[in-house]
């Protein structure tokens, strides 16, 4: 059995040799790390202090070739969930969540990233003539994220104050007045009083919890 464990040494050994620079966490897990070619790196935890005003918050998630990969979570600086992003290629695509201090959503959005290592991307889109049927797009790249889908914005109680269409970065008027009326007022109801199934999971799973220092774990040659 022992050289399996010698094993897994080494292989630790040769790891860490690859990552100069990275932090062990409370769960002996290995945070913040940058590769030997100056790239983040795997699962991350970054402080950005208040700033003129602006104020500091805490992210949390993962690098992969130094771009934000996945699902992102902010907290302000008293440890409240304020933000749940997701990001591609270092973009954000796909569904981003906002909250208040109490918890409650105040902003959903919805983005499309492009693939900066492409010149070109195609994509699929819904056809507004023809619900539930897509056709093939390609656009130029700009390395970059667009808004693309359903944006939607809440009051203080739950009620939908305003919800916005987006086609590739542009506004998407094509959708039926009454449909968006029937849909807003639907989509209130539902949430009127009652916090996103995401701040649930994260109060339950926080709940009595004190922060905790994590050791640094960096080298130098």
């Amino acid at each position: 059995m022992r050289w399996i464990f010698n094993l897994f040494c080494l292989l630790a050994t040769v790891a860490n040799a690859q990552s100069p620079s990275y932090i062990i966490g409370v769960k002996g897990d290995t945070l913040n790390r940058i590769d030997i070619a100056g790239k983040k790196q795997g699962k991350w935890i970054s402080r950005f202090e208040s700033v003129r005003g602006e104020p500091g918050y805490e992210e949390e998630g993962e690098y992969k070739n130094d771009r934000k990969e996945g699902n992102w979570r902010k907290y302000n600086l008293m440890g409240d969930l304020f933000a749940i992003e997701n990001y591609r290629w270092g973009f954000k695509d796909g569904e981003s969540k906002y909250f208040n201090i109490s918890g409650n959503l105040t902003r959903e959005e919805s983005w499309r990233a492009f693939n900066p290592d492409k010149l070109y991307d195609t994509l699929e889109v819904e056809n507004p003539d023809k619900p539930g049927t897509y056709e093939e797009v390609v656009v130029k790249n700009e390395g970059s994220s667009v808004k693309h889908g359903t944006w939607r914005f809440y009051d203080a109680d739950g009620f939908v104050t305003k919800t916005e269409f987006w086609r590739l970065g542009q506004a998407d008027k094509s959708l039926d007045p009454p449909s968006l009326a029937k849909d807003t007022l639907s989509s209130s109801l539902s949430r009127k009083g009652v916090k996103p199934k995401e701040v649930l999971d994260f109060e339950k799973k926080n709940a009595g919890k004190k922060k905790v220092k994590v050791r640094d774990g960096s080298v130098s040659f």
